[in-house]
């Protein structure tokens, strides 16, 4: 104790240590820290140890306010909202932990005191690699938002020990390397061993009658599972609240087997421990192998069991009926794969709690919302019914009954259809007989919502038009949203200090104050700042391309973005023949050439998304054409920015101009990337789909470039018959790559690598790239000709931050609150 009082010369300073957010205060902290908890000094101590050192100072300024404010819910029995995903995308949270204390400066100033740069420090962070792409990343904008707008929240995932995967490139082709975002530890979760439940697999189903004879039904003979939680804090913005992620690891009920070891089988004694501890090793393990299949099964179960009980338990210390656990408690589904968390709560209910099946079902409803992210009946997920009678027999019975009770009703509504009724039933048995989760989802819950207005409406026309006639008060819209504070106030720190001077920093708790840059757009000295900025920003993400990739790019060609997971539906491709149309107008006739741009996509795909990998070779197949090109290389350049992450974005969205939002119309639930690039003031070329559709109405017309068919007219072509070659033949130019492509122009050395996009794109086409080409290219002139107006440019860009308050996650999280969970929200 008296060597830490060397640190700490008086009881204020020893305080300060964990309390004082003030320059002196955080420099002690990082000093105590670095010293005694990692045991380093200036001499030993690593860049790793120094980021250590100020994550755990900011850590400690978090922890009073946490424990504040979960005994304040606990205190008032406050209704909490628990968010139900299989991703969090969170990111670096060091950068956000700073922003939302208000302490970044601080910080900032205290480690320059002892020779230190925090944006290097920052650095040594990485990504936590709990989610792949923009469900995860929407997951996370609104736990923060939750937090920052006063609402009691939980949200509750798997904590991966591997994530996703590191994505590499060699010789153009994606490689998957584990994502060890653990290898170091992470200063910011706390193991809360003493909430550790079991969770039972497999086993039998056996009735039994109870005390009072009523029949009963007793799960046994299971394989059991720890689940251990670790908690990970999530800070509001500059609210003192601090609410919690809480993510389930699978642990082994057993360490090894004694008889085996004792036989000298030591490979066979750990063999359980492993087998059961795979369940959080990796996100989306591959299913196309049934031992994939049902890892991912087992996934969904183990963290919604988990949370379930978790939830339970935290109910029972301030209440005790669980009928009425909707007052006290509402579950938010985010997409299909929770969805057993609803037979979870009735296993609970009715077998553990002897609670009847009205009663149960009633609080069951009450209690769980359902969110969709696609329009696409191919991604609705379904479990064979073999699967789940071998891992979840008791969850099968239940939803049996649940499908019984619920077509029971449909029969007395629809009496003469029963196509109707085969639709609408959980379980389909054209084929392998299997349940649909989306319509457990549906009928298990009091709300359904889809993610923009058009997703929405599409969701009740067609893919849930059943569900959406019988009971039309359950369908809802919520638009998403995105963080401003991770995604302007963070990532952009020129630009938001631009902002404040103009208009003052409220924007940042209400996205609506952003609309007063508006008036600002007519003022020549403000559009100069504006640009300065963005030029700024290129240069910066120009060096980190040099540094990355070796290629030197010029910070004054328009950045044209398309960044993604990689699906064919999202039109990579559409992107990538758009910039072979461009290397070829410079090849014919340079004359034509308008605008130099530096063309970037990034992406990752499924591991066993076949098409989606040969999309990633092909895009660098093109690229190392194009940048090996000198005839062309001054006027344009491709870059595939390998492994997309958060903390990429937060450098892509600064630097971008020109954003690809480019599905086909009636694909696209909203994207969450459109907003992140309009708030940012990059200009948008898109369809009419998804959030695109609100943004356009958002913006003036001549802010945003619209082209392509709408979703009726998709509709009606494919009625019609769709011939893409009809389309290849009228346009020149997508002949002559339909050409190159054929005659391995960009697979000399790979000859017929590509054939299967030349099948899948000119001859089948599914996502109608052929049929939006030429307008697509129609609409790239007039975005080379309105960049040539640099001041005009500017004018549109300012307009895009403008209008981008509606699409604040704070604003969606508000009408969740208010419309679907009935909690207040600041």
């Amino acid at each position: 104790m008296a060597r830490v009082r060397k640190v700490a010369e008086n009881q204020h300073d020893w305080l300060n240590i964990y309390k004082d957010m003030s320059v002196h205060g955080l420099e002690l902290s990082f000093k105590a820290n670095r010293e005694y908890v990692l045991a380093k000094d200036q001499y030993t101590a690593t860049q790793r140890d120094n980021y250590w050192g100020l994550a755990l100072s900011i850590r400690d300024r978090i922890v009073e306010r946490w424990i504040e404010t979960q005994q304040y819910y606990h205190k008032n029995n406050l209704k909490r909202v628990y968010y139900f995903s299989m991703e969090f995308l969170i990111g670096r949270l060091l950068g956000m932990y700073l922003y939302n204390l208000g302490i970044e400066n601080e910080s900032k100033e205290s480690l320059e005191t002892l020779g230190y740069k925090l944006e290097e420090l920052r650095e040594e962070e990485v990504d936590a690699g709990l989610g792949n792409g923009g469900l995860g990343r929407l997951a996370a904008c609104f736990l923060e938002s939750m937090a920052s707008l006063d609402i009691p929240a939980h949200g509750y995932g798997i904590r991966y020990d591997y994530g996703i995967f590191h994505q590499k490139i060699i010789n153009g082709n994606q490689v998957e390397i584990p994502d060890e975002w653990l290898r170091h530890g992470c200063p910011w979760e706390f193991p809360r061993p003493e909430y550790t439940v079991k969770i039972k697999f497999y086993g039998r189903v056996e009735p039994r009658k109870d005390d009072k004879g009523v029949m009963r039904q007793t799960w046994v003979d299971t394989q059991d599972i720890l689940a251990v939680p670790y908690d990970t804090p999530i800070v509001g913005y500059k609210n003192d609240i601090v609410n919690t992620l809480r993510l389930w690891s699978a642990r082994s009920t057993e360490e090894f087997d004694f008889d085996y070891f004792n036989n000298g089988d030591y490979e066979q004694a750990v063999y359980r421990k492993i087998f059961s501890e795979n369940i959080s090793k990796v996100l989306y393990p591959n299913d196309k192998q049934s031992f994939g299949k049902e890892l991912r099964l087992k996934q969904e179960y183990f963290f919604t069991a988990a949370s379930i009980r978790d939830i339970i338990r935290r109910y029972f210390s301030e209440n005790k009926d669980l009928t009425k656990l909707p007052d006290q408690a509402a579950i938010q589904l985010n997409d299909t794969h929770p969805a057993l968390a609803i037979a979870e709560l009735m296993r609970v209910l009715i077998d553990e709690y002897n609670i009847d099946w009205d009663s149960a079902w009633q609080a069951t409803q009450k209690t769980f919302a359902y969110t969709n992210h696609t329009l696409m009946p191919e991604a609705l997920e379904c479990w064979s019914v073999e699967l789940l009678q071998r891992v979840l027999p008791r969850h099968l019975q239940i939803i049996y009954e649940i499908n019984a009770r619920f077509l029971d009703e449909v029969h007395r509504r629809y009496i003469n259809d029963p196509a109707k009724v085969e639709r609408m039933s959980l379980v389909a048995e054209d084929g392998e007989k299997r349940i649909r989760m989306a319509n457990l989802c549906i009928v298990g819950s009091h709300s359904v919502n889809g993610v923009s207005r058009l997703h929405s409406d599409l969701l009740k026309e067609r893919l849930f038009k059943d569900f959406y006639d019988m009971d039309p008060n359950k369908f809802n819209n919520k638009t998403n949203g995105i963080n401003p504070r991770r995604w302007l106030l963070k990532a952009n720190p020129r630009l938001c200090k631009v902002i404040n001077e103009a208009i003052g920093d409220g924007w940042a708790t209400d996205m609506s104050e952003i609309k007063k840059l508006e008036k600002f757009r007519e003022k020549k000295t403000f559009r100069d700042q504006w640009a300065e900025v963005k030029v700024a920003n290129k240069k910066d993400f120009a060096d980190y391309i040099l540094k990355t990739t070796g290629v030197q790019i010029d910070p004054y060609s328009m950045f044209d973005i398309q960044v993604k997971r990689i699906h064919e539906y999202k039109r990579q491709l559409l992107f990538t023949f758009y910039i072979i149309s461009e290397y070829l107008k410079i090849k014919h006739n340079p004359k034509a050439f308008v605008q130099p741009r530096t063309f970037m996509l990034g992406g990752k795909a499924a591991p066993g998304y076949f098409m989606a990998k040969l999309i990633i070779k092909f895009i660098n197949n093109v690229s190392c054409v194009i940048n090996n090109d000198k005839s062309v290389s001054d006027k344009i350049k491709l870059i595939f920015l390998e492994n997309y992450r958060v903390s990429l974005a937060e450098k892509i969205f600064p630097a971008s101009e020109l954003s690809e939002q480019i599905s086909t119309a009636g694909t696209e639930a909203s994207g969450t990337g459109n907003m992140k690039f309009m708030m940012n003031g990059a200009l948008t070329i898109g369809t009419l789909d998804g959030a695109n559709v609100e943004m356009a109405e958002a913006l003036n017309k001549d802010d945003i470039f619209i082209f392509g068919m709408k979703t009726p007219e998709v509709d009606a072509l494919k009625q019609q018959g769709y011939h893409p070659q009809d389309f290849v033949q009228r346009s020149p130019i997508l002949k002559e790559i339909n050409g190159l492509l054929s005659d391995n122009f960009f697979s000399q050395y790979e000859l017929g690598i590509f054939d299967p996009i030349v099948q899948n794109i000119f001859y089948n086409d599914h996502y109608m790239v052929c049929a939006d080409f030429d307008a697509y290219l129609k609409m790239q002139d007039v975005v080379s000709k309105q960049y040539q107006d640099k001041d005009g440019w500017n004018a549109k860009s300012i307009m895009n931050v403008a209008r981008s308050g509606m699409f604040s996650s704070d604003r969606t999280i508000g009408e969740y609150a208010k419309e679907i969970w009935k909690v207040p929200a600041r």
